[in-house]
C-alpha cells in the first residue's frame, strides 16, 4: 500500500528482536523484511492462491495488481499489544475485533469452575489448528503428571481420551474460550500463543503460560514474557517440575494479574469498538466508490523510485563530477603556482 516500515525498529512478519536492536539484529531484521515478502509472493503463498483463483475466476486481475490498487487494509493488531507503527489512513487497526463480553457458561461448566474454590481453575487449549491429540505422548504425559500435583482444577480442551486422568482435570473436545477466560475463578490460560488467543486473554485479563509452536507464536510468547503478562516454556525443555513451578509462580505472584489487567484496560480504551471501526471504514470505501483518496501515491512507485535510488545515483554522479572538476582546477592552480615559483628561482 506504499508504506514500507523501517526495519530499524519495526518487527518482522514472523520473528522479532529485543528493542532497541543492535546492528546485528537490525541487519537480520532487514533481511527478514525483504526476504519473507519476496518468498511469499514468489513461491510460498501468492502463486498457490493465484492458481486456485484463476481457475474459478479467469477474468479477475492478478492478485498483486489488486493489492497495488487496494484502498483499505484492516490490520488485526493494536498498538497496545506490540509497538506503535506509522500507518497510512488506509491502514486501520482493528485488533481484538472478535473479542466480546462474556456470555453465561453452561450450568455444568459454571458449577465445576466455581466449585474449584479459592485455588481456581487453569484453562489449557492449543487452539483450533493444533489439536490436543497432535501433542506427542511424552509431552501429554508430562502435563498429566504436573496437573496431578496442582491444587487448582484444570479445564483441558483435548480432542481424545486420556487414561488415568487426574480427578482435578476435566477434558472436553470444545469449550467456549472467551466465556471461560472472562470467569473470575480462571487463574491462568495455558496456550500456544496464537494471536487470537492472545487478544482474548488480554481482553479478559487472564495471565498466560505460552508454549509456542510455529509462525508468530514465538514472537507473541516473547511479548508476554517481556511484558510480564505471564511466562513461556519451550517444548524441548519441558518437564513436569517446570510446568508446576511456572504455574505456581503465575498463580501466587499478583504482579501478573495486575499487569494483564492494566494491559486489558489499555486495549479496551478506544473511542469506538474495533468492530464498529471496521464497519465504518468498509462502508466509507463503499460510499465513496472505492475511496481512491485513501490510496498512497507511493504504491505506484517501483522499488528504485520508492527508495530514490535513481536520485541517489544522480547525486553521487554530481558529487563525483564536482570532485573531479575541483581536482582539475586545483591541479591547474597548483601547476601555475609551481611554474611561477620555478621561474622566480631561475631569475634570482
Amino acid at each position: 500500500m506504499g508504506n514500507v516500515l523501517n526495519p530499524a525498529y519495526a518487527p518482522g512478519p514472523i520473528v522479532t528482536f529485543p528493542l532497541p536492536m543492535n546492528a546485528w539484529y537490525r541487519f537480520l531484521n532487514t533481511l527478514i523484511h525483504a526476504g519473507v515478502p519476496i518468498y511469499w509472493r514468489t513461491w510460498a503463498v501468492v502463486p498457490l492462491i493465484q492458481k486456485e483463483i484463476s481457475a474459478q475466476f479467469p477474468e479477475l486481475p492478478p492478485l498483486l495488481d489488486l493489492e497495488r490498487n487496494m484502498s483499505l487494509a484492516l490490520n488485526n493488531r493494536h498498538f497496545s499489544i506490540g509497538i506503535p507503527l506509522p500507518l497510512l489512513p488506509s491502514q486501520v487497526e482493528v485488533g481484538g475485533m472478535h473479542c466480546r463480553p462474556a456470555s453465561p457458561l453452561p450450568q455444568e461448566l459454571e458449577t465445576w469452575i466455581t466449585g474449584a474454590g479459592p485455588a481456581g481453575v487453569i484453562y489449557f487449549s492449543l487452539g483450533s489448528i493444533t489439536q490436543g491429540t497432535h501433542m506427542p505422548v511424552q509431552y501429554r504425559d508430562l502435563f498429566v503428571q504436573a496437573f496431578r500435583r496442582l491444587p487448582q482444577r484444570v479445564l483441558w480442551k483435548y480432542e481424545g481420551v486420556i487414561e488415568n486422568v487426574p480427578d482435578n482435570v476435566m477434558l472436553n473436545t470444545w469449550l467456549p474460550q472467551q466465556d471461560i477466560l472472562a470467569h473470575h475463578n480462571v487463574k491462568v490460560f495455558i496456550t500456544h500463543g496464537g494471536l487470537l488467543s492472545l487478544q482474548e486473554a488480554l481482553y479478559h485479563a487472564t495471565p498466560l503460560l505460552v508454549l509456542p509452536i510455529f509462525a508468530d507464536q514465538p514472537r507473541n510468547a516473547r511479548f508476554v514474557k517481556e511484558s510480564e503478562l505471564g511466562d513461556l516454556l519451550m517444548w524441548e525443555e519441558l518437564t513436569a517440575d517446570a510446568i508446576v513451578e511456572t504455574l505456581v509462580q503465575l498463580t501466587s505472584d499478583p504482579k501478573y494479574k495486575e499487569n494483564v489487567m492494566r494491559k486489558s484496560a489499555e486495549m479496551r480504551d478506544q473511542p469506538t469498538s474495533p468492530r464498529d471501526l471496521a464497519v465504518f471504514w468498509t462502508e466509507y470505501v463503499i460510499r465513496h466508490r472505492g475511496a481512491p483518496q485513501l490510496r498512497s501515491p507511493a504504491a505506484q512507485l517501483s522499488w528504485v523510485e520508492f527508495l530514490m535510488l535513481d536520485v541517489l545515483l544522480l547525486l553521487h554522479l554530481a558529487l563525483f563530477l564536482l570532485v573531479f572538476i575541483l581536482r582539475r582546477i586545483f591541479r591547474v592552480i597548483a601547476a601555475k603556482a609551481l611554474g611561477s615559483g620555478i621561474n622566480k628561482m631561475k631569475k634570482e
